[in-house]
């Protein structure tokens, strides 16, 4: 918490300063002069960028480490005095250590006793299928790889983490049909006493229906010599892994975010409907940013996920604009109380899949983005196997998820001129 408390008043002073920059910029400012400012100012909003990634990686390792922490607890057995215990320095048998020794090959027969209780203990199998064949395969997965991939994959958001859309986790890959219906503008009229109600049909309710269906993803294999696994000084498992859950990471955000509809998820850009164009091929003004959230119905406006989405680079310039009264747009927040920056008063999500202002592109989302349905088919998958490549090593991570937008009124886009 100090740390964070730290870091938080970090950023506040780089605020301060580059407003202050700013601030000096005016009519009578010479060009050489704004432009230094403007350099200056750049300088010091990057440098709160990194803090601030540096801080939510912070947040998000503390609390993935305290879940893992109560995961080894429930998953492995509380070693006796005899049991879990190193056969000549006297240290607890660790699981990715006995891991390590089958991945380069050690039979299971050549395992201490100790050393097979704590691999029963953590282990986990996957075994593949295909239609008319059965086959067993040789993927062992450590739980050390699981918080990597998480953790990896959040890194690459947001559309993957659930606090942004709605998320929806099913065991199996079923297509899910989800019903829609848009009643708001079919409208009721003056009855006539006496007068029989009409029924020709006019105003039947229309229903429709949309599919969440589960496509697959995969890294492909990543092979590392069992020399490598031996002698190296990282934890390979866990390095790989953490490189992989970016890649899948990054996948999901991609697709999620510009997904085509066809073989592909429905991403949030390409399913949202049209709000604003903008008068400039790569500006924004403030009262575009206006009219873009109002182009949204205000029930929508009401939900607590209602929210901007745009990609850092759009971020950017929306800082340097100001409001009627000389105010700027976007608002820092409390650093003390960790309350998160605002756009117009609204929470805002970085999404660097979506593009950045030029001609034709859509370049920031408004709305209720709790109307956007993610699909994940269980969690992402990452494998080691050692049958196939023996003596050497490899690992793949495989991931199944679709997106939706189930309302399409409910998200709006700005696209450019």
């Amino acid at each position: 918490m100090a740390l964070l408390t730290e870091l938080r008043a970090k950023q506040a002073t780089l605020v301060a300063e580059a407003r202050e920059r700013l601030d000096q910029i005016g009519a009578a400012t010479d060009a050489a002069r704004a432009a230094e400012l403007e350099i200056q100012h750049d300088a010091a909003m990057a440098e709160y960028d990194k803090l601030e990634a540096r801080i939510e990686r912070e947040e998000k390792v503390a609390g993935l480490e305290k879940r893992a922490e109560e995961l080894r607890g429930r998953q492995r057995p509380i070693p006796r005095d005899s049991e879990a215990r190193g056969q000549d320095d006297g240290q607890t048998i660790e699981y990715r250590h006995v891991f390590a020794k089958m991945v380069c090959g050690v039979a299971p027969d050549e395992l201490s006793a100790e050393e097979r209780a704590v691999l029963a203990a953590g282990r986990a199998e996957f075994r593949t299928q295909t239609a008319g064949t059965t086959t067993a395969g040789g993927f062992t997965v450590p739980t050390e790889l699981a918080n990597e991939i998480v953790r990896s994959m959040l890194a690459w958001g947001p559309m993957y983490d659930p606090g942004v859309a709605t998320e929806m986790v099913t065991a199996s890959g079923n297509p899910i049909k989800l019903p829609t219906v848009n009643d708001t503008t079919v409208p009721a009229g003056d009855h006539t006493e006496g007068t029989p109600l009409t029924d020709d049909g006019g105003s039947d309710v229309t229903f429709g229906q949309k599919s969440l269906d589960a496509y697959a993803y995969d890294t492909e294999f990543i092979r590392w010599s069992w020399e490598l696994d031996m002698d190296s000084v990282f934890n390979m498992e866990a390095l790989l892994g953490s490189l992989l859950g970016e890649r899948l990471g990054r996948i999901a955000n991609l697709r999620l975010t510009t997904g085509s509809g066809t073989s592909a998820p429905n991403g949030i850009v390409t399913a949202s409907s049209l709000g604003v164009t903008a008068a400039a091929v790569g500006a924004i003004t403030f009262d575009e940013i206006i009219d873009l959230e109002h182009s949204v119905d205000p029930a929508y406006r009401q939900s607590p996920k209602a929210a901007y989405m745009l990609n850092d680079t759009t971020l950017k310039a929306v800082r340097k604009l100001k409001n009627g009264s000389g105010d700027y747009v976007w608002q820092m927040g409390d650093v003390q109380k960790g309350v998160p920056g605002s756009l117009n008063g609204r929470k805002y999500w970085i999404n660097q899949a979506m593009a950045s202002p030029a001609t034709g592109n859509k370049t920031m989302l408004f709305g209720d983005l709790s109307k956007y349905f993610v699909r994940k088919v269980g969690a992402p998958v990452i494998g080691v196997m050692r049958e196939r490549f023996w003596p050497d090593l490899g690992i793949a991570g495989l991931i199944r998820f679709d997106g939706e937008l189930g309302d399409q009124a409910a998200v709006k886009h700005l696209i450019q001129a």
